[in-house]
């Protein structure tokens, strides 16, 4: 893995990554966190001029496709995307869920502590991924149609609808 990383690290590419809560909890059944959750990723966009290819929330993990315009500047990016929101959604939960939040040993962390990174240099490769995601919801069981999972950005490509951030294409 580190090899790979390193042969693009001179070069922009479209990085799968994805993620998990601690413990594999669920902490993303409720729209709140969710929410939480694609604000800070907007606001880390923003910040580092990087695209969002595609995404996927899921009760306990996500899955991003993300170009940052600069190299190398994926793990900042995941830093603040990952600290800010574990801040806001434990946040959230504490004042919201109060007994969840204490069930879940005050929740000292939402995230595990690292992510998975998989860089992609072809179209072919964002396209099965996209698949790949899109699907999630579906076959896990929670929709029967990936459009209806409103926490993906499934609807974006399919109906260019909003889904909460803005979803560009990277040529």
């Amino acid at each position: 893995m580190s090899d790979r990383r390193h042969k693009y690290s001179d070069q922009p590419y479209v990085h799968f990554v994805t993620f998990t809560c601690d413990l594999r909890r669920k902490l993303f059944q409720e729209d709140q966190p969710k929410r939480i959750l694609l604000g800070q990723l907007n606001t880390q966009l923003t910040r580092v001029s990087a695209k969002c290819v595609g995404f996927v929330i899921m009760p306990d993990h996500v899955h991003a496709l993300l170009w940052c315009e600069e190299t190398n500047q994926l793990s900042s990016l995941m830093q603040h995307w990952k600290r800010l929101s574990s801040h806001a959604i434990r946040t959230w939960y504490r004042i919201q869920r109060p007994k969840y939040f204490q069930v879940a040993q005050e929740m000292k962390r939402v995230w595990t502590p690292k992510y998975y990174d998989y860089p992609i240099d072809t179209e072919s490769k964002v396209n099965e991924k996209l698949e790949y995601m899109h699907l999630n919801p579906v076959r896990t069981g929670l929709v029967s149609n990936i459009t209806d999972w409103k926490w993906s950005s499934a609807r974006w490509y399919v109906f260019r609808k909003s889904v909460g951030i803005p979803i560009d294409w990277v040529n």
